[in-house]
């Protein structure tokens, strides 16, 4: 995996966001690790996560005007990853919106730069995608086009009960229902990896192999 994407499994890790054990995730399975970066809650981390974010967005050459973060974890990343990507000569307006409309002053659910043009969604992970289409529905009312969704970490997890598992991820599905790519910052395949490069995470290995056998997508 490139270094880029190593760098950011490491950070998470030591961040104590990406943690291994035995987790119940929302879908209700035994997951060996578990990722939430509700924890990247200090401004130090903060300021190294939004460089993340900004250099993954700009080395993916997806062409864009300006980002929207669905409330409430996206409205701190896209602000973060705004300043993030004026550092490296790219200043960027942002939006986000509220989840019950203001009835005074500006009023409305949408706060920050008018959408306009093309617009990248910036969140945490995709589950079960609920956030993006809100997000899209709320872009293309406005006018403007998404043009495509960032993530931190791409579970590659197929979704549905263990008796009828989809063929297809969360982010998968989001890609093919709106046409736009799902860029992720780093994945399951680099977890992986970075498990196999790690002697300390070793015992962690092969229940991350079988769950991704079990549930994992190409």
């Amino acid at each position: 995996m490139s270094n880029l994407r190593q760098e950011f499994i490491a950070f998470s890790v030591s961040a104590g966001v990406l943690k291994f054990g035995e987790f119940t995730t929302k879908a209700g399975r035994q997951s060996p690790y578990f990722f939430n970066a509700g924890l990247f809650h200090d401004g130090a981390t903060l300021a190294q996560l939004s460089q993340f974010y900004a250099q993954t967005l700009l080395d993916s050459g997806v062409q864009f005007d300006m980002l929207f973060g669905p409330a409430y974890k996206g409205i701190t990343l896209a602000s973060a990853t705004a300043m993030a990507l004026a550092g490296k000569g790219r200043n960027t307006s942002f939006a986000y919106n509220r989840k019950e409309a203001k009835d005074h002053g500006e009023g409305g659910t949408l706060v920050g730069a008018r959408l306009q043009g093309k617009v990248v969604i910036i969140d945490d992970v995709i589950s079960a995608g609920t956030s993006v289409r809100e997000s899209v529905e709320m872009i293309r009312s406005a006018g403007a086009e998404p043009c495509a969704v960032l993530i931190a970490l791409d579970r590659m997890e197929r979704g549905g009960k263990d008796s009828q598992l989809s063929p297809l991820s969360a982010v998968q599905e989001v890609s093919r229902n709106y046409g736009i790519p799902v860029i992720s910052i780093g994945n399951l395949d680099d977890l992986f990896t970075y498990l196999s490069a790690d002697p300390r995470l070793a015992q962690y290995k092969e229940a991350v192999a079988a769950y991704r056998q079990q549930y994992g997508v190409a």
